[in-house]
């Protein structure tokens, strides 16, 4: 186990006082990479500053399990888990661990897929590891450059015909700077969803839509399709939350967090609409901004989704019914659907692991 997540007494305050009585009893988080050291090959050397030295190069379970119980005190924890889509991980030793620690009751795993990975490959990981769907990235397209990639570049229409055929879940990190607002995103998202129908399309990171411009009126096209879902992962903006949770189906809305970066100290802020992150650790996440000089004392990126989550619920009217869809009901509902239907009963254990 390497650097622990440890609370600090402004820590410990901030939950007692914030969020210990509005946090429901079962938190899902369906946004988690959970993997060994083993995804990589044995000679890869970290970058400096990546965040997965922060753990030792790795984000096990046991590790996870850790962090959660420091975090979420009192809670009931589930998660959907994949590995780390670094362009140098092993996918398939990825989702042989993911398998490993899944239980298709509380934890649920999907591997990651490349372009290049053909569908027999992917069912098979599937049904061997007891897997409920895949997710893909942009990182994997190769020969084109990077903000020419469209999501049928990530994920080809053969591997969606598949998610179809089985009635897979994807989670879909969607490509282009513009993220959501992207046209040509905004095309592709609905025209997946139609043509693959049995197919659940979980859209991560709200779109990465992490500032308001980009999310206003950029949901009524997904919104209408009922097989598309959002995750929250990473999103700590109050109005963008608002805004989604007026403005899409609360039903369909998941939490996410994007552990383990979202057990590193920092905030995502607002810029000129831009965004960045502020950083209270060292570590390089995306747009990140170090405050080196220590000026303020930061807590976790999971406290500061929680807290933004709490006040956007707060605005727009949410229900304790519908708070308790989004932290458990709304994933491991569908979740566990996915997996009654590839693999039996609820539970059932994978086989080849």
């Amino acid at each position: 186990m390497h650097a622990d997540v440890v609370l600090s007494d402004r820590d410990r305050d901030l939950f007692a006082q914030g969020l210990e009585d509005w946090l429901p009893s079962r938190v899902f988080d369906a946004h988690v990479h959970v993997f060994g050291r083993a995804g990589f090959p044995a000679e890869h050397e970290f970058a400096p500053r990546t965040c997965y030295l922060r753990f030792g190069g790795e984000h096990t379970l046991e590790q996870c399990q850790a962090a959660v119980a420091e975090v979420l005190p009192g809670r009931h924890f589930g998660m959907l888990s994949f590995g780390t889509p670094d362009p140098v991980a092993q996918r398939e030793t990825m989702a042989a661990y993911t398998g490993e620690i899944s239980d298709n009751r509380d934890r649920f795993g999907m591997t990651l897929v490349a372009p290049e990975d053909t569908v027999t490959t992917l069912e098979r990981r599937i049904r061997q590891y007891g897997l409920i769907g895949y997710k893909p990235y942009r990182d994997y397209v190769t020969g084109m450059p990077a903000e020419a990639v469209r999501i049928p570049d990530m994920l080809t229409d053969e591997q969606m015909g598949l998610a179809h055929e089985l009635g897979l879940a994807v989670t879909l990190h969607i490509p282009k700077s513009r993220r959501l607002a992207d046209p040509a995103n905004q095309e592709d998202m609905v025209r997946l969803s139609r043509r693959f129908p049995n197919a659940q399309i979980i859209i991560a990171h709200i779109g990465r839509a992490y500032w308001l411009d980009n999310v206003v009126g950029n949901l009524a096209g997904i919104s209408a399709c009922p097989n598309v879902w959002l995750d929250t992962a990473m999103v700590n903006h109050v109005e963008v939350l608002e805004y989604t949770l007026k403005h899409f189906p609360r039903e369909r809305i998941l939490f996410g967090s994007d552990a383990p970066i979202s057990w590193l100290r920092g905030k995502s802020v607002e810029i000129n609409h831009q965004y960045a992150y502020l950083m209270g650790e060292p570590y390089s996440v995306g747009s990140a901004i170090y405050d080196a000089d220590h000026v303020v004392e930061f807590t976790f990126f999971y406290y500061e989704m929680l807290n933004a989550i709490k006040e956007a619920c707060r605005r727009a009217g949410v229900t304790r019914t519908e708070l308790e869809g989004m932290f458990w009901h709304n994933a491991h509902g569908l979740l566990d659907r996915v997996a009654r239907g590839l693999h039996g009963a609820s539970g059932s254990t994978p086989t080849g692991t």
